[in-house]
């Protein structure tokens, strides 16, 4: 990772003055693969300053805003969802606004990809890149969640080796962008498009390499036999040696439930137990929490199966999430063939409604909404409505040109992954906390949320609050980045 002024490539080749004149899109910049408008950078001559304005008022800057705008959604679900549940990540089955965060990056990654990799001269050249940057961005995630930070509240780091989670968001985010990146290079036909047929004949084998990631999901979802196991459970003792195994009893097939589902027996197979995550979400479901949907005691009569390591980032439902990447991919190519906006639009809410429809079915049918899963039905509900969004947010933004409120989070947008690794990840906070007077407790984050709380005289309401303060600074911080051209990349 880097952080660097300005040294963006530009997404198209400069044209000669005449046809740069006339192309909507000759000033979109990329950073790595994210696309983000040029920062401005004195001095200018006049002519250059008339250039450079008329170039801010034709800049797709929706894309930022909309990567923004799921940055900021994460960060109050993640740190807000303890105060209100409902808007935490689904226990197990269902679909909540946390459940949205992941695949609306995925699909950015898809739009981001087929914007970069419009022209591909050097093809072995550019996979090579594209495979560093989805190492050196796994890598990144297996620093930052793989169990080295140890989280706010908790002034300590350091992981057991024998213990790193190998998976998770930026993880999933690699998979994805290494599998759409490589399609858009090798899969799409040389074929210059000038009607809906050649937009079809140009991407068929893409669509068809989507397809197929789902329907290998589905049949191993559906079709792998999963024995019964054992795992080690956890002790509440940290002075005890003795190690108590929980045996789970599967032996079957096509079960979607936690303890016996093959997204699970994939991991446990490639992975080990100990490099899963050890804290799933389904602890939280009625059946492993007095307090559900909330963290809570253990019932009575719990099941074994509560306290066992699932990871919602795993190997095969990785798979099905790349496929959210393909449909980013589809709503890019959009971009670059129809230049009407409303053209755009009408097409994006076209391609929109099927994902829609098929997400709304599919539960009927028997495959339910489940995001630790990532099953076809979750996987299409959310690519549609990020799909609907993303026109939301393109007709607002570059059709209508409404800028100013949504600066914001364009400059969120622009400056995503610092923004996630010390917001997200909470290592600003966690060093934050580690000056503090007398105790720990006593320290700027804890008690600014403690006096939000007291203001309002609600321990919930304090913290959302605290929350909407923490996503006010980053863009504060995100708008003092842009205004000096850095921007932190891989």
């Amino acid at each position: 990772m880097s952080l660097e002024p300005d040294t963006h490539t530009p997404l198209l080749r400069h044209p000669p003055a005449a046809a740069a004149a006339s192309s909507p899109q000759n000033d979109i910049q990329v950073v790595e693969g994210e696309i983000v408008p040029a920062p401005v950078l004195a001095p200018y001559e006049p002519d250059q300053a008339a250039s450079a304005k008329s170039d801010r008022r034709s800049r797709l800057v929706s894309l930022d805003v909309f990567r923004g705008l799921t940055v900021a959604l994460m960060i109050l679900v993640d740190d807000a969802g303890g105060a209100f549940p409902s808007m935490n990540h689904s226990p197990w089955f269902g679909v909540t606004l946390a459940d949205f965060v992941m695949p609306f990056f995925l699909f950015i990654t898809g739009v981001s990809i087929s914007l970069t990799f419009k022209k591909v001269p050097h093809k072995l050249s550019r996979t090579r890149k594209v495979i560093q940057r989805a190492i050196k961005l796994f890598l990144l995630g297996v620093l930052l969640q793989g169990g080295y930070f140890h989280g706010r509240k908790d002034l300590t780091y350091g992981v057991d080796v024998e213990r790193i989670r190998w998976l998770g968001v930026l993880q999933r985010i690699s998979i994805g962008y290494l599998l759409a990146s490589i399609s858009e290079i090798w899969l799409a036909n040389n074929v210059i498009v000038d009607s809906a047929v050649s937009f079809v004949k140009k991407y068929h084998i893409q669509w068809i390499f989507g397809v197929l990631l789902c329907i290998i999901y589905v049949g191993l979802l559906y079709g792998l036999y999963v024995p019964s196991w054992q795992y080690e459970v956890p002790s509440m003792n940290s002075t005890s040696s003795n190690i108590e195994f929980c045996q789970i009893q599967c032996g079957l097939r096509g079960s979607l439930e936690p303890p016996c589902n093959a997204v699970g027996l994939i991991d446990r197979f490639f992975l080990g137990q100990r490099h899963l995550y050890q804290h799933p979400v389904y602890r939280r479901a009625k059946e492993c929490s007095v307090n559900s949907p909330d963290y809570g005691p253990l019932p009575s009569n719990s099941p074994g199966w509560c306290l066992a390591p699932f990871d919602p980032e795993g190997i095969l439902s990785s798979v099905m999430a790349a496929a959210t990447c393909f449909v980013g991919l589809h709503f890019g190519h959009i971009i670059s063939h129809f230049k009407e906006p409303m053209r755009r639009m009408f097409f994006w809410s076209i391609s929109s409604f099927p994902f829609l429809l098929s997400g709304l079915v599919l539960p009927v049918l028997g495959m339910p909404l489940n995001k630790p899963l990532y099953t076809l039905s979750y996987m299409c509900i959310t690519a549609g409505i990020a799909g609907l969004v993303f026109t939301i947010t393109f007709y607002l933004v570059d059709v209508k040109h409404i800028r100013k409120p949504t600066a914001f989070l364009q400059w969120m947008g622009m400056n995503a992954l610092i923004i996630y690794a010390l917001a997200a990840c909470h290592i600003f906070s966690a060093l934050l906390q580690g000056f503090y007077k007398q105790s720990p407790q006593n320290n700027l984050v804890d008690g600014t949320e403690s006096l939000l709380q007291a203001i309002l005289h609600s321990e919930k309401w304090g913290t959302l609050a605290f929350v909407l303060v923490e996503i006010a600074f980053w863009g504060i911080v995100a708008g003092f980045l842009h205004r000096k051209g850095i921007y932190v990349k891989l």
